[in-house]
């Protein structure tokens, strides 16, 4: 028996969606169960999945086997003392806050739980923690995805998906924005709401608030996908390979976990300042075959992190 706990806060949060996708993947061979830490869950979520809070009241608790705690933690709760002890335990570290990581790998003596083995998302994560673990890509679902069909009676189009934080954009790329669409590119960005004080209005440019699109729906608008964010850190960028899935070629900032997986020029494009960026959109304004070529490579890739053979050894991992 396996239990996923996740906070659930977000339906557009990457943690809250690989921690979905683990749900569904893990349900095939086990038994699995849903277990929401936040008491701040949503209530979407609560809605269209299985998740339970965690109630002593009722005793409604895990009851041992594989505890995986996904991009939360067991720290400063009452519960973990009182539930059945798991045989494994298993913390899949999602972000980049190494206090977290710390306590977490410390567990305090009166719980007489397992040690916690780590699993991390990327290889980037990895280095920037310089902490040993195993490097799991978070599970996606590409089959949702296909390469788009776009016609060709339409703007060049260039966007972006996340969430709509303040640090899930970049201020720099407020000027980039406002050039490409003063040479004619159109820009469609979901999850960017909390843009529309900082960019003039303008008949090409679309800001639509996280999740009015599925993931899939939307990316099948664009021709580029372009991604950079602020003071957040993407330790892996779920947003990336989904749109590579999408046999879209991607344009990022070169400080992400995404980045192990991108060989520049080749599968997709990677910069360090913005005029880097500037004049890679360019180029593939320019040139369809090279967005094509770009876009193929990406798609393949994303084919071979999620073949079927990989992902089932990832899968193993948590059935053991």
């Amino acid at each position: 028996m396996i239990h996923l706990f996740n906070g659930f806060q977000d339906p557009f949060g990457g943690s809250d969606l690989e921690a979905l996708e683990l749900y569904r993947l893990l349900s095939v061979d086990s038994e699995v169960h849903l277990w929401a830490t936040s008491s701040s869950v949503s209530g979407e979520l609560m809605r269209n999945f299985p998740i339970r809070r965690v109630s002593l009241s009722k005793w409604d608790v895990p009851n041992g086997g594989t505890y995986v705690f996904l991009g939360s933690h067991w720290r400063n709760k009452i519960w973990p003392y009182l539930i059945p002890r798991p045989r494994r335990l298993i913390y899949v570290f999602n972000t980049f806050h190494p206090k977290i990581i710390s306590l977490t790998r410390r567990m305090p003596g009166m719980l007489n739980w397992p040690d916690a083995e780590l699993v991390l998302i990327s290889d980037f994560q990895r280095r920037m923690l310089q902490v040993d673990g195993t490097v799991h890509p978070s599970p996606i679902d590409i089959e949702r995805f296909s390469p788009r069909r776009l016609g060709s009676d339409r703007p060049f189009t260039v966007g972006r998906l996340s969430r709509d934080g303040p640090g899930k954009h970049h201020p720099d790329d407020i000027p980039l924005y406002e050039t490409l669409l003063a040479e004619g590119t159109a820009l469609r960005i979901q999850g960017g709401i909390g843009l529309k004080d900082s960019l003039m209005p303008h008949p090409q440019l679309e800001l639509f608030p996280p999740g009015q699109f599925s993931a899939e729906e939307f990316l099948q608008t664009l021709d580029v996908f372009y991604y950079r964010t602020g003071w957040h850190m993407e330790t892996f960028g779920r947003v990336v390979f989904e749109a590579m899935a999408c046999g879209l070629p991607v344009v990022c900032h070169s400080y992400g976990g995404y980045s192990d997986h991108i060989r520049h020029g080749e599968n997709g494009f990677l910069f360090e300042t913005t005029q880097q960026a500037a004049r890679i959109l360019a180029d593939l304004k320019a040139d369809p075959a090279l967005r094509a070529a770009v876009g193929l490579k990406a798609r393949q890739t994303v084919e071979q992190i999620y073949s079927s053979q990989a992902v089932r050894q990832r899968l193993d991992f948590y059935l053991r």
